[in-house]
């Protein structure tokens, strides 16, 4: 087989195989896997294995040659529908296999738009039997958090991950407000309702989570995100605090720093405002 020119061998080798022999979304998730498979390399599945501690099966496929290979199946596929889309990702989701997990994800980044508000229920399905930061947060950020942006209505949904006992679906909840608030639209209220109730939390993947939505928050309202933390900052883990205070001013940071290592609520003011709250 000859590539189409500017495509890649591989890419184009993935739109016919997973294209080919019906349109079953079992069989297209099978010959997904075979060319996954053919993608893989050993060395790299047990690196992958390794560095993700997933029970997971590994076929050891970089996510760029994963991301080309589901483009060219979706350039394929211009008439690509919504049952069709949602077959096809429960019916990856069906194997133990990262990769095809993975692109899953992949899949569902690319064709949000064709889901619709109930297609919530199936993000928090995959969420749940998930069991990886590597999955859940393209979940979370990139298809949960524009189904959300789109249909705010949603957002009760969060609150509702927001209490869950399981730990990916409460670290869901906030990485889903990633897009709205870089808008500014007073998604910060809801965000830091969910971080104040969990700012205590043991679990590793929480207190990142907490770090990561007030970093990025700071790149573009440190004020914000130093009032709401100075007077919580002796309830904050390092993990959350070391995060938090990266993209904030040098005298800002110090200060939260210091009081994070004091283990007491601080009072700061830069730029004119009271960082106490």
């Amino acid at each position: 087989m000859t590539a189409k020119p500017g495509r890649p061998a591989a890419a184009e080798a993935a739109a016919t195989s997973a294209t080919a022999g019906g349109s079953g979304a079992a069989e297209t998730a099978a010959e997904w896997e075979r060319e996954l498979r053919r993608l893989g390399t050993p060395e790299q599945a047990a690196s992958e294995k390794a560095y993700l501690k997933s029970d997971l099966d590994f076929a050891g496929v970089p996510v760029p040659a994963m991301r080309a290979m589901v483009a060219a199946w979706c350039r394929a596929r211009p008439e690509l529908g919504h049952d069709e889309l949602t077959a096809l990702v429960r019916a990856l989701w069906a194997s133990p296999l990262y990769e095809r997990r993975q692109s899953a994800v992949i899949l569902l980044e690319r064709a949000w738009p064709l889901l619709g508000p109930a297609d919530l229920a199936l993000v928090e399905d995959l969420l749940r039997a998930s069991g990886t930061w590597a999955l859940v947060d393209g979940l979370a950020a990139n298809v949960a958090g524009r189904l959300v942006d789109r249909d705010p209505e949603l957002a009760a949904t969060l609150d509702r991950w927001a209490r869950d006992d399981g730990f990916w679906l409460r670290r869901s909840a906030m990485l889903a407000l990633l897009r709205p608030l870089r808008r500014d639209d007073g998604a910060f209220e809801r965000f830091a309702g969910y971080a104040d109730v969990m700012l205590e939390e043991r679990e590793f993947f929480i207190r990142k989570a907490i770090g990561w939505v007030l970093r990025d928050t700071a790149r573009r309202r440190p004020d914000l995100v130093a009032a709401w933390l100075a007077p919580r900052v002796h309830r904050a883990s390092g993990v959350t605090v070391r995060e938090a205070v990266k993209p904030l001013p040098a005298d800002v940071r110090a200060i939260l720093l210091a009081g994070y290592q004091d283990k007491r609520p601080v009072r700061c003011e830069h730029m004119g405002t009271d960082l106490a709250g």
